[in-house]
């Protein structure tokens, strides 16, 4: 199983925009592009409808900060640090809330939206506020002063969420603002340089998060738990299946699926998106039978193409038996 290839973009300037504002280092113990990714940013649009900071789609209404994603829930249980982005004093936590990881249901308290959180003042009115981190991991305390990349807990599925992920909203003097976007200037389609990150965080229009195989199209639910790929399949099971998990969907995008095998290649399709979505998965193969049935080792590659551009690829593996 491989996962979280994205296409290159151009990085943002490394310069805040905001002469005595803060700097702002990635919360999160990942890298973004190879363990984790930006799922959503701030929304941009003042009306009723939605748009991220290029006036792209990874946003919805009224959404107030930057959740940044992991591939799988396994991924999150097994423990991803959340950090402080940026030196101050801890203000409010708040930690008992349920998660709700593996299909488990939601259950939170009425205004607890954010779920296991915490708030952060940096002084001269900057604060950052971080939410749905796991229950039990809250590491700070209200009135600890910490510095930049201090763990402050663990990304969790606490609040309302549907997929692990933490979510960092930035405001100054009670304001809401886009550390993307400082300027609150929509320039559809580019970048500025009027970002609060200490380090180039790229803008990905979207991407594949994970891919993998099995014996036949898994559930949507297995995929996002990280239980999905088989890493070895028996012809007694009757398929060979690709599958590919992505984020930030347009209706027009493709995602071509290629399986080859001992023999040459086995398998080619291709899928095209119908919708835009937060996160999706699509799959293709073959059924097995006497006349293709090779056992060996099977390589498959998903490609994730936009507009004629590639936005990513991704190869898994598997071994087929007898």
């Amino acid at each position: 199983m491989h996962r979280l290839a994205l296409a290159t973009a151009a990085a943002l300037a490394a310069a805040p925009a905001f002469s005595e504002g803060i700097t702002l280092a990635l919360p999160v113990d990942c890298a973004l592009g190879e363990t984790c990714f930006i799922q959503n940013y701030v929304d941009a649009d003042p009306g009723p409808g939605a748009r991220d900071f290029t006036c792209g789609h990874l946003t919805y209404d009224g959404h107030k900060g930057t959740d940044v994603a992991l591939a799988t829930h396994l991924e999150a249980l097994s423990g991803v640090n959340a950090l402080a982005a940026a030196p101050g004093v801890v203000t409010a936590t708040r930690d008992g809330v349920p998660d709700h990881f593996l299909g488990a249901e939601m259950d939170f308290p009425e205004g607890q939206d954010c779920g296991n959180g915490v708030v952060i003042d940096h002084g001269d009115g900057w604060v950052t506020q971080y939410c749905h981190m796991q229950m039990g991991s809250i590491a700070v305390q209200r009135g600890e002063k910490i510095e930049t990349g201090a763990v402050i807990g663990q990304i969790g599925m606490s609040g309302r969420t549907a997929f692990p992920h933490l979510h960092i909203s930035v405001r100054h003097n009670g304001t809401l603002v886009d550390p993307f976007n400082t300027d609150d200037r929509l320039t559809c389609g580019s970048q500025g340089d009027d970002t609060l990150w200490q380090k180039n965080t790229p803008y990905r229009a979207g991407g594949l998060i994970n891919a993998g195989f099995s014996f036949g199209v898994p559930s949507y639910d297995h995929v996002k738990w990280g239980k999905a790929h088989a890493p070895r399949i028996s012809a007694a099971q009757g398929g060979l299946v690709l599958w590919g998990h992505l984020f930030g969907t347009r209706p027009g995008d493709t995602m071509h699926f290629k399986i080859e095998g001992p023999n040459g290649l086995f398998s080619e399709h291709d899928a095209t998106i119908d919708k835009t979505q937060a996160q999706a998965m699509r799959a293709a193969g073959r059924r097995l039978h006497a006349g293709n049935t090779v056992p060996g080792r099977y390589i498959g590659t998903v490609t994730l193409i936009r507009d004629g551009r590639e936005l990513g690829r991704l190869t898994a593996e598997t071994t087929l038996t007898d």
